[in-house]
């Protein structure tokens, strides 16, 4: 099994330990993190999307630029762009950048953050929108030839784009509700989970396979480590990283995650535990409301190698791994990169 290792990229360092200074667009910083991210290994960092983030096309390009091999996987939400326009963007981007781009789409679990952008659908509604958006861009992608499209949110006549991609762009999907597995297992080349239990990431591989329309469906799972160079320090860390946290948490608890089900998924696995499986940590999951990917990985190098690969016998194949100190973390992480490569390569 090929592992693929993705971070994250923002325009400025924040997290829930970090609060945002500063202008939103910081461009030393977004090219440093970049470079940071491909000197440790990695193969793709994630550019998020919100309703008042910036513009992650412009981020995208800026970080290919920067660097020389990492791609970008960029997060975009159907309902605000045509799918062919769309499908025409993502083409233009990996033809100045070929083989290094990649779509995460991102139905919406926040009602409030999508009616910031004057959209008011619910979540079933957004999912049948998000299947007819990505037919639209699959095959805009793929179509040589003139093509209609009638669906219920999208109709398009003789649509045709002179850019097309030289090879296949990679669609990622996340989302937990039923729903969001009928789709993505649909549409997906790569199906995206929270930093579950080992038992719950089982149970969803096995519900997005069966509902999956080809063989070749990949897994993520999305997990914060905490690494030192022992376990007792790696804990030191994580207790400081909670006090942070906790000075933040009603921040973070503004925003609703009653409606996303894998935030909901994340705080039934913290009822059962602060710790499960030995060393996934749910504290500041249950802190934040789950407010995005809370759990940690908390442990020595080897540890937190260990227990990576433990979801990689389940099946992933991508791992997204961010820290709590975005810069600092995605430079530490190269030691992690190279050990659970290493022991991967190994076990082949």
């Amino acid at each position: 099994m090929t592992l693929e290792f993705i971070g994250y990229a923002a325009g400025r360092q924040s997290s829930e330990t970090v609060a945002p200074d500063g202008p939103v667009i910081q461009p030393d910083y977004l090219r440093e993190v970049a470079r940071t991210h491909e000197e440790s290994g990695f193969d793709r960092v994630l550019i998020a999307q919100s309703a008042s983030s910036p513009d992650g096309f412009v981020l995208a390009d800026q970080v290919l630029a920067a660097t020389e091999r990492l791609g970008v996987l960029l997060a975009h939400r159907p309902g605000f762009v045509a799918p062919t326009q769309l499908a025409r963007k993502f083409a233009t981007l990996d033809a100045f950048h070929p083989g290094r781009i990649a779509l995460h789409v991102i139905t919406g679990g926040d009602d409030a953050d999508q009616a910031r952008d004057g959209d008011f659908a619910d979540k079933p509604t957004r999912y049948r929108r998000t299947d007819d958006f990505l037919a639209v861009v699959r095959r805009t992608w793929d179509s040589a030839e003139p093509f209609d499209h009638e669906g219920e949110f999208y109709r398009v006549r003789g649509a045709r784009s002179d850019i097309r991609p030289e090879g296949r762009i990679p669609v990622y999907f996340g989302g937990a509700s039923a729903d969001a597995i009928r789709v993505g297992a649909k549409h997906a080349d790569v199906y995206a989970f929270w930093g579950e239990p080992l038992a719950g990431i089982a149970e969803r591989i096995g519900q997005v396979k069966a509902a999956a329309h080809g063989p070749e469906l990949a897994f993520s799972v999305s997990l914060r480590p905490i690494p030192a160079a022992t376990e007792a320090q790696a804990w030191d860390r994580a207790r400081h990283i909670l006090r942070l946290t906790r000075d933040r948490a009603d921040e973070f608890r503004r925003r609703d995650s009653r409606g996303s089900a894998g935030s909901q998924r994340l705080l039934r696995a913290a009822a059962t535990g602060e710790v499960v499986d030995e060393r996934l940590w749910t504290a500041v999951a249950k802190t934040t409301g789950a407010a995005g990917n809370s759990t940690a990985l908390v442990g020595s190098y080897e540890q937190v190698a260990d227990s990576l690969l433990d979801y990689t016998r389940l099946g992933v194949s991508t791992l997204l791994i961010r820290g709590f100190s975005p810069l600092a973390d995605a430079r530490d992480y190269g030691t992690l990169v190279t050990l659970v490569r290493d022991a991967a390569a190994v076990g082949a």
